[in-house]
């Protein structure tokens, strides 16, 4: 399913982690990890459903993009918030519209305005791209998404000198919108709306990056804040879908 390759792809993501800053990013893992896997328990309990694994992504996706000082603390409870509010509290994954490792890294961001996410390394961002091959192919993330939210962005490469600007900002986006933007439960399931979904999620991305190179912060928020309008954007795509087809058959 998509919880198992999800995780595939995030593997070789986390192994470059875990080479740029050993120990940490093991000890992050590890805690939010357990964080998720105790609330999915909680609730399979609770609701009498059989437990799930949508916790290993959670905690994989948010153990790559902290940087090393972020406490367990710190972790455990970004982690639990993030899976109850953005999952758990639907009936689980699939159920909701939010992505839970987006919004557990949104409430560490707002709740400890301190902290400044990973900013992606080009090793990063090559390690990904395996994945997102692996995730394209097999139709879990969507093309037209990258797409229009990398053509939303291309603002940022007006000007660029040499081209360095154009890998820094093509380095900052490709893990945030294959794992935070494009997971196809928090992105807009119309085709036609996820061209308006990738193209709204790139504009918050450059208002939040202010001009400059985007950083993961930013795709945060603009995963979190675009993934609310997605319903909205896919009700709209319906309502003009149904009256061109009344209008036909009038």
């Amino acid at each position: 399913g998509i919880t198992f390759a999800q995780s595939v792809a995030l593997v070789l993501p986390l192994c470059v982690v875990a080479l740029e800053t050993p120990g940490s990013v093991a000890v992050h893992f590890v805690s939010a990890l357990l964080a998720a896997i105790v609330w999915e328990a909680i609730f399979a309990t609770i609701r009498k459903h059989a437990f799930s694994f949508h916790g290993v992504t959670t905690a994989l996706i948010f153990a790559i993009a902290i940087p090393a000082d972020v406490e367990v603390w710190q972790v455990v409870l970004a982690v639990s918030s993030g899976a109850i509010l953005g999952e758990l509290v639907f009936g689980g994954r699939g159920f909701g519209f939010l992505q839970p490792a987006t919004v557990a890294l949104s409430l560490l961001l707002i709740s400890f305005p301190e902290i400044q996410l990973r900013q992606p390394s080009q090793m990063l961002a090559l390690a990904t791209l395996p994945g997102a091959m692996m995730l394209l192919v097999f139709g879990f993330v969507s093309w037209r998404v990258l797409i229009s939210a990398s053509i939303a962005v291309t603002v940022f490469l007006v000007g660029a000198e040499g081209g360095q600007e154009a890998t820094a900002v093509a380095t900052a986006l490709v893990f945030g919108l294959v794992f935070l933007i494009g997971d196809p439960v928090s992105a807009s399931s119309t085709n036609p709306g996820r061209w308006v979904f990738g193209g709204l999620a790139g504009g918050i991305i450059f208002v939040f990056s202010a001009g400059a190179v985007p950083t993961l912060d930013a795709l945060v928020l603009a995963g979190l804040m675009a993934s609310v309008f997605a319903p909205l954007i896919d009700h709209m795509v319906i309502v003009i879908h149904a009256r061109r087809r009344a209008k036909r058959h009038a």
